[in-house]
């Protein structure tokens, strides 16, 4: 069984490692807990972001809530989501502690132009084994960009595309379902 001690060194580095947010930390909690440490398997851990994107939240933080308490129960969701904010943490402390002194630095300000495609790379590649690993195909792709549609042009509440997709999700699950039933 995974140690607390483990579970928050683990939440701790990728939180200290990730710039970008949730969508950047991915890769780095799928290489640490699903590929080198074989805690979870890799259909569990993509199903669980696919259900997290759902969830109202910090991206990374309910990763770490779910991964905690999938191996230590409650405690571990806990340690796991301490150890995935403190370094955010600490660093907005200090910036916001220090951000009058370098706020109008040249230097500073390439820094974050350079970190920029970084972050966009970091984002892009777990964007992309998400959209492989669940099920998307040509006849689903065009899901997303609707929603964006919706949403930016048509300023369509996302919650209310939450529920409505939620809706539909279960209706055609029901559907299947009794269908199957009927053979």
């Amino acid at each position: 069984m995974v140690r607390l001690r483990d579970l928050f060194l683990i939440f701790l580095q990728i939180g200290a490692f990730t710039l970008g947010g949730g969508y950047a930390m991915l890769s780095m909690v799928e290489a640490n807990i699903v590929t080198k440490r074989h805690y979870i398997e890799k259909d569990e851990f993509w199903n669980l972001i696919a259900l997290i994107q759902t969830l109202p939240g910090v991206f990374a933080i309910n990763t770490a809530l779910y991964v905690g308490n999938k191996l230590h129960g409650k405690r571990g969701a806990i340690i796991s989501a301490i150890g995935a904010a403190l370094p955010s943490f600490v660093t907005i402390l200090l910036i916001t502690i220090f951000f009058t002194n370098f706020k109008d630095n040249e230097i500073v300000e390439q820094i974050f132009k350079g970190i920029r495609p970084c972050v966009v790379a970091m984002i892009l590649v777990p964007s992309i084994r998400l959209i492989s690993r669940n099920a998307t195909s040509w006849k689903t792709i065009w899901i997303p960009f609707i929603t964006a549609v919706a949403i930016w042009w048509f300023k369509v509440s996302p919650i209310l595309i939450i529920v409505i997709v939620c809706t539909a999700a279960i209706l055609i699950e029901m559907y299947s379902y009794n269908k199957l039933k009927k053979q």
